[in-house]
């Protein structure tokens, strides 16, 4: 590990990610595992959303000062709202799950499944700027496996939302056990957050790391074993 990273194991408590004393940073805060989402979260349509977010982000690009006017950005507040509801955010909708199809481990394969380096962008929920990362996960079949592309898109469909790097680990670890229906998965989340390189203290070298253990992984040689295929 790099000696400017930052190592976070993030642990579960009634529901709620719990931290170490470490400071963890300005505004970072433990919420719960589930995203923050109003009752009303989807009565809107997609384009409903769109046209909405247009207007508002018409309105902070006037009251910054930009000339809507010009061709450059006239068409920018649809392009962003757009962007914001059909993509970056698009893991906000349950309508944009990916299917997770199951098949028998005919194999009888019981070691490790390791799917390393599965790029990832998300967005910081606090000041709404990107986190670009890297995500490695890990399981032992019970009885079942997961098509390989399916662990990539798990780790995007809860990517694209805004997001805090811990609640999105624990979100993908706890819907995969759900999938696959053993405990024994594993994650390490490996990322950089534009909040801290592009503001505040204004670091581009620094990267934070986030894991989680389940079931077996919880065993010492297990997760080093892990440890090792990443070479961490």
């Amino acid at each position: 590990m790099k000696p400017n990273e930052i190592s976070l194991n993030t642990l579960l408590s009634d529901n709620k990610i719990a931290f170490s004393d470490e400071e963890l940073g300005e505004d970072h805060i433990a919420t719960s595992i589930d995203t923050p989402l109003r009752a009303d979260a989807f009565e809107l349509s997609d384009d409903e959303k769109i046209e909405k977010i247009q207007e508002h982000f018409r309105e902070i690009m006037l009251t910054l000062g930009l000339d809507l006017n010009d061709d450059s950005l006239k068409g920018t507040p649809r392009r962003v709202a757009k962007m914001y509801v059909k993509e970056i955010f698009s893991g906000l909708n349950p309508e944009n799950y990916p299917s997770a199809t199951l098949f028998d481990n005919k194999y009888r394969y019981q070691e490790m499944l390791v799917e390393r380096d599965i790029q990832f962008y998300s967005n910081c929920e606090h000041h709404f700027v990107p986190i670009m990362g890297k995500a490695h996960v890990a399981y032992i079949s019970s009885g079942k496996v997961i098509g390989l592309s399916k662990l990539n898109r798990l780790v995007q469909h809860f990517a694209k939302r805004p997001q805090v790097q811990e609640r999105m680990t624990v979100q993908i670890a706890r819907e995969l056990q759900r999938v696959l229906g053993t405990e024994d998965v594993a994650i390490v989340v490996d990322a950089r957050h534009l909040c801290v390189s592009m503001r505040g203290i204004e670091d581009p070298t620094s990267s934070t790391v986030t894991s989680f253990y389940g079931g077996k992984f919880e065993e010492e040689s297990k997760k080093q074993e892990f440890l090792k295929y990443l070479q961490l």
